[in-house]
């Protein structure tokens, strides 16, 4: 975020500064969201192309970016969308990859990268490439058992049994919409709810 403000804050001064002493203005600030879309940069435009529509209705290029904002928006929800699929088709390979680590090695891994390269061809990342958020745990840290005398005792459950693998979307943050909205696995299944289950204590220290 802090790149699209240091896109659009020079812009949004020269809104204030030049609206009634330049007539080109309107046509200038067009072009450059023009360029800013053709560069890859999808959401500043479109936030410059809403302010142009809004500053400078009665201008051609503003009734333009009027419509372009049409086109625009149903580009950006495609492009969310794709993302979203490819996300969620990643962490189900990973989580695909864990279940087959532990069926070998009767226990999650401690990290990610021991998939490599049995089971996935490198560490897995989001598709736009921050890495995922893993944590595996004892499901169950004190066992109730018996001695060999039959008498009820409890000892510490060790073996790394299941996991939470997680996406906290583009902002790294928790909670969020569309493209920065959290994604969870427990288990090899998706989570619906808002927030992991707590991990139970105590866990094993390795």
């Amino acid at each position: 975020m802090a790149f699209v403000r240091s896109v659009l804050f020079p812009l949004v001064l020269a809104f204030a500064a030049c609206r009634s002493e330049d007539p080109r203005l309107p046509q200038q600030l067009y072009d450059e969201a023009i360029l800013l879309n053709q560069q890859g940069k999808q959401l500043e435009a479109r936030t410059l192309m809403a302010q142009l529509a809004a500053k400078y209705a009665d201008t051609v290029p503003g009734q333009q970016a009027s419509k372009d904002l049409y086109l625009m928006d149903a580009l950006l929800r495609q492009d969310i969308q794709e993302r979203q699929r490819q996300l969620r088709s990643i962490m189900k390979r990973t989580a695909d990859a864990l279940t087959r680590y532990k069926g070998k090695h009767t226990e999650y891994p401690r990290y990610l990268s021991a998939l490599v390269p049995d089971y996935l061809e490198e560490e897995p990342a989001t598709p736009w490439k921050h890495p995922f958020f893993y944590r595996p745990f004892v499901a169950t840290p004190i066992l109730n058992t018996k001695d060999r005398k039959g008498r009820p005792v409890q000892v510490l459950g060790t073996k790394l049994d299941s996991y939470y693998l997680a996406s906290l979307g583009v902002d790294l943050q928790p909670g969020g919409e569309e493209l920065a909205a959290d994604t969870f696995i427990v288990n090899g299944e998706f989570y619906k709810e808002k927030t992991l289950p707590v991990i139970p204590q105590p866990q094993p220290v390795r």
